[in-house]
């Protein structure tokens, strides 16, 4: 042990108390030592590069190309997306898809190229490949987005698994993004990057990487066109980036890099090209369509480590009663659980549970469950009992049950990337409906197993199904979180199958989308916090992960009104809206902070409740298109750099744009509007973009503006869909979508499209009928007019 975990284990001890600290020091060593036996060691390597081309064999959307030392399949699907791997890689097996791979595009061809190399010509774009293996991305223009170098392999002489390194260059003026959840995004700033999902083991702000959703997914944003690069491999890695620059040196660009190292996997690669909403298109249809959340799970959540009782639980319910404060959701951490155990029920504390959620339920709030996969390892323990029988948990390499420490204590882990485990693990929810619980969030399931020092995992030795092939925690790490939310969803769809599963999970991977969304994790009270709570958001909605929010205050500490205040109405536009702390950080409920803030609160939450229509359609829309409810600024423009560069606001869906107050003492702030007409909500002025302007920020609320011709589906005081119109520019259309939710199955609406339109001086609000334009069924609020005339 180094002076450093040294350190680490007197930190972990002081936290989590001596019995269970003492725990820690043994598993720290007990991973060690499985480890190393169940390990190959990394002996003398030789590199290899692919080589000289030897033979090309043209195929269905593409073709393979064999080298002298490798060979390379390159193919286009029908949807533009371009699929290549190297060493006989193929899309499958993958965690990552969904469903079957994309027919290869028959019009696609391989054929020579004039350079000496061959390409692939599709309808939205050119593969080029050199005589070496570079592989060029070019818009149908010819202009290149990306040029992968040929890759390089150090292979181990004694065979086992090859580190492979492949590195990228961009256009001058391109811009990252993505790469999963990152606290120092949503745009990606040189440095390298982990692959490996973490629990960081504190509360964590932007300095803070990896963290809990890590990601090999890049969205690329250049003049040319957006693209997004996906290389699918699960193993730890990391992603080094570097900005280009124009005009460097003496006068040429210098191209933007991206250096991606694997330790290991199949070196494979998804590329998308087009506009930002084109790409995430394709990119639902490979990795699969965002799970539908139910409408509840679109309003407001209260949530606490620590509520300590039924009692505490009904007097803060009662407590946004009495003020008329909404609320739709109470979520229960580990406290509720019979010493920690995952599926139990604390029985003094909470003696008449599914009492408990029935009169909630009454009232409109659901309860949720925190749910983690670490299994208390003692017999007596129901679970542990079951697991063992149906051989569920993860082994090492001697063939015995991996051991940790979590918050039960020892525990054993379930292997999620066996199929028949999930099931046994789907069926273990029924306890939990039996209690009434509505929802469920997925927590520690990086998963976590706490140490004193070293990895706060699982041994990297440690054996998993890996749905048949058979592996190790290298390869099945990363997708253990999504795995188990699989598991999660499926089993509450065969539970209770008239209802949308609503789960989310603290760690996930590509695809997580399909079975629910993520939140923040234990996000460090403070302006930072905030900060990094937006970046998280926006990252994930472009790696395809719509549904995520912070812990508004934080996790940590104790926040100051003014920033409990501005999370709290940053929140209020994000898709998952939820107030939660730990044991030991002060309250969040809004009456804490004042009357001055619980009335600016009240404001937000009131505002929420209102816009739900709007959230609902995203949702909807989300499901149906890929498209993230957040959006950076440049969505609709990413032609324009200084959108690229804003970070402090935000587009929600296509009709406002949100900019949160994200420092201290500000009543007024700059604004980046894109092109067009913008009006700000509160007070009704109009704006021109493109441009920055200063807008009012009181502490009441933060600006919110709205796209002129926008058509935004509000609730009515009625409880009613009513629509928001925002007048068109004079000679302008404008339209929006709406889609009134269905009810909470699985059943999808039809999508209602609006067109706004000037008659003289009259503004006309019209549906699109199967016969034509019709007038609007629905009431309408015009706003934006000095004088509101319409015809409906």
């Amino acid at each position: 042990m180094n002076g450093r975990d040294l350190v680490r284990s007197m930190k972990v001890v002081g936290s989590v108390g001596a019995a269970q600290g003492l725990r820690t020091v043994r598993a720290a060593w007990r991973r060690r030592r499985v480890d190393a036996a169940g390990l190959p060691p990394r002996g003398a390597e030789r590199a290899r590069v692919p080589g000289p081309v030897q033979e090309v064999q043209p195929g269905p959307g593409g073709g393979v190309i064999r080298f002298s030392r490798s060979e390379l399949c390159v193919t286009v699907a029908v949807n533009g997306a371009v699929f290549w791997g190297w060493d006989g890689a193929t899309p499958e097996p993958s965690y990552a898809l969904a469903g079957r791979c994309p027919e290869p595009d028959p019009r696609a061809v391989l054929e020579p190229d004039k350079e000496g190399g061959w390409r692939v010509v599709a309808e939205r774009v050119t593969v080029v490949i050199s005589r070496h293996g570079t592989v060029e991305v070019k818009t149908p223009g010819g202009v290149t987005l990306r040029r992968d170098l040929p890759p390089r392999w150090w292979e181990p002489i004694d065979g086992g698994a090859a580190r492979w390194m492949q590195r990228s260059e961009v256009a001058a003026d391109a811009r990252f993004f993505g790469l999963g959840g990152r606290a120092s995004g949503p745009r990606l700033k040189d440095g390298t990057y982990r692959l490996w999902n973490t629990d960081p083991g504190h509360a964590f702000g932007p300095g803070d990487d990896p963290l809990y959703i890590t990601m090999p997914v890049q969205v690329v944003v250049a003049d040319a066109a957006t693209h997004l690069v996906f290389h699918d491999t699960s193993w730890d890695g990391t992603v080094t980036l570097r900005e280009g620059e124009e005009g460097a040196g003496s006068g040429h660009d210098r191209a933007g890099t991206c250096e991606v190292r694997m330790d290991g996997g199949p070196l494979r690669c998804w590329v998308m090209v087009g506009t930002p909403a084109r790409v995430l298109r394709a990119w639902a249809a490979l990795t699969g369509a965002p799970a539908l959340p139910p409408a509840w799970a679109l309003g407001h959540h209260h949530a606490r480590w620590g509520f300590g009782s039924e009692q505490e639980v009904r007097r803060i319910v009662s407590g946004y009663q009495e003020r008329g404060l909404p609320l739709d959701a109470v979520h229960l951490d580990i406290d509720h659980f019979d010493e920690h155990q995952v599926f139990t029920v604390d029985q003094d504390a909470f003696p008449k549970l599914p009492q408990l959620a029935e009169d909630l339920r009454r009232e409109g709030v659901r309860l949720v469950s925190i749910v983690d996969p670490a299994v208390k390892a003692a017999p007596g323990n129901a679970v542990y009992d079951s697991g063992t029988a149906e051989d569920a948990f993860v082994r090492d390499a001697s063939g015995r049950p991996v051991r940790g420490v979590v918050w039960p204590g020892e525990a054993v882990f379930p292997d999620f990337t066996h199929a028949r485990v999930r099931k046994w693990w789907a069926g273990l929810y029924e306890e939990r409906f039996a209690q009434g619980f509505s929802g469920f969030w997925h927590d520690m399931n990086e998963p976590t197993s706490f140490a004193a020092f070293g990895e706060a995992t699982l041994p990297r030795s440690a054996r998993h199904s890996l749905e048949g092939r058979g592996g190790d925690h290298r390869e099945a790490h990363n997708v253990y979180g999504l795995c188990m939310a699989r598991a999660g969803y499926e089993g509450l769809l065969e539970l209770a199958p008239q209802e949308r599963p609503f789960v989310f999970s603290r760690s996930g991977w590509v695809g997580m989308q399909r079975y629910g969304g993520t939140w923040s994790g234990d996000v460090a009270t403070g302006w930072p916090g905030l900060r990094a709570s937006l970046s998280l958001v926006m990252g994930l909605g472009l790696c395809g992960v719509p549904y995520s929010g912070p812990d508004v205050g934080g996790f940590d500490g104790s926040p100051s009104p003014e920033l409990y205040l501005r999370w709290f109405q940053l929140a209020a536009h994000l898709p998952l809206f939820r107030t939660h702390a730990s044991l030991r950080a002060g309250r969040r409920e809004p009456w804490e902070f004042g009357p001055e803030v619980l009335e600016h609160a009240r404001v937000a939450l009131v505002e929420r409740r209102r816009l739900l229509p709007y959230f609902v359609t995203l949702a909807h829309l989300a499901r149906r298109t890929g498209a993230p409810y957040v959006r950076p600024l440049w969505w609709s423009a990413p032609e324009d750099r200084t959108l690229r560069d804003c970070e402090d606001a935000f587009l929600l869906g296509d009709c406002l744009l949100v900019a949160p107050v994200l420092g201290p003492g500000a009543d007024r702030r700059a604004v980046q509007l894109p092109r067009g007409r913008w009006y700000d909500t509160a007070t009704g002025r109009a704006y021109e973009g493109p441009g920055q302007v200063l807008v009012d920020a009181p502490l009441s609320r933060v600006p919110v503006l709205a796209r002129s011709g926008a058509v935004v589906p509000v609730r009515g005081d009625d409880g009613g869909l009513e629509l928001d119109v925002w007048a068109p520019a004079p000679g302008r259309t404008g339209g929006g979508l709406v889609v009134p939710d269905a009810g909470d199955g699985e059943d999808e609406a039809e999508i209602e499209r609006y067109v706004t339109r000037w008659e003289g001086r009259e503004l006309v609000v019209e549906l699109e009928g199967e016969n034509g334009m019709i007038a609007s069924p629905r009431p309408v609020r015009i706003r934006g007019l000095d004088e509101p005339s319409a015809q409906m």
